[in-house]
């Protein structure tokens, strides 16, 4: 049994899990990961997680989360600016849904509805029959992400909750991207109508660092902001019969087979 299994499947274990999801032990984390005495971990986390080192900027490193949010080198992660298609935001591990009346994202025993992802029935209407596409990050994929579309962006709605994994066997147990610390804009767009881009921060850290927190233009491909350590989860939704998504992401979702997709890739195309 890993030790993951152990928290959230044992009875032992869901007592211990309560203060490690907290904020307080989040915030403790992320700031001994701000020191400099934090850099000793980067090593062995290159080395466990086979990151290409010559891949990326590594100029000004002085803690391991400036490494875990580092910058790729340029030319690496192209934005496919075709009008016609959507490009993913981020690397990431990517499933898609269908909304249907209340109904988002089916994992397991556990149903999560619109109203409870954004905590706001009436917007949450807006996008029944469209689509949720759930990019899950891993703490091997880069962590910093775009805007999916570009157009005019609300304010940012922050969320406070707890910090859960997003692995798995965490989805099996709780609903995770319901009671997770959160973060989402709603973008309107000249011609595929609205869009939600949603941050899910994670167990340990997962913090949440978006650039424009207000009201602005924004262009498809722009850096949005990053995530510091942690797996985390981007989560975008689509109004009704904007867009069709790529036909190997859509069979592979209803297997419940997560597809690997990178910042800028095509995932789907305008209606």
């Amino acid at each position: 049994m890993s030790s993951l299994e152990f928290l959230y499947k044992t009875a032992v274990g869901r007592i211990l899990l309560k203060p490690l999801t907290s904020r307080a032990v989040s915030r403790l984390s992320g700031a001994f990961l701000d020191t400099r005495l934090s850099k000793v971990f980067i090593k062995s986390f290159v080395r466990k997680n086979n990151i290409r080192l010559e891949d990326y900027v590594l100029d000004d490193i002085g803690s391991f989360n400036d490494f875990f949010c580092r910058r790729i080198k340029d030319g690496l992660r192209i934005t496919d600016m075709d009008p016609g298609i959507l490009a993913s935001p981020c690397d990431g591990l990517l499933t898609v849904y269908r909304i249907a009346p209340d109904t988002v994202i089916p994992v397991k025993q556990s149903a999560y509805t619109i109203a409870d992802l954004l905590e706001d029935r009436d917007l949450a209407m807006e996008f029944n029959g469209g689509l949720c596409m759930v990019f899950r990050l891993c703490v091997d994929h880069y962590h910093r992400y775009s805007y999916v579309e570009s157009g005019t962006k609300s304010a940012n709605k922050h969320i406070r909750g707890v910090y859960h994994t997003v692995r798995p066997v965490a989805l099996e147990e709780y609903p995770v991207f319901v009671r997770n610390s959160r973060e989402y804009c709603v973008i309107d767009t000249p011609d595929r109508g609205r869009l939600v881009q949603m941050e899910v921060g994670a167990m340990l850290v997962g913090r949440i660092v978006n650039d424009e927190p207000g009201v602005c233009g924004v262009i498809r491909g722009r850096e949005k902001g990053h995530f510091e350590y942690g797996g985390s989860t981007i989560i975008v939704l689509t109004q009704k019969d904007m867009i069709n998504i790529r036909e190997d992401i859509y069979e592979a979702s209803i297997e419940g087979i997560e597809i690997p997709v990178r910042m800028g890739e095509a995932v789907g195309r305008k209606i």
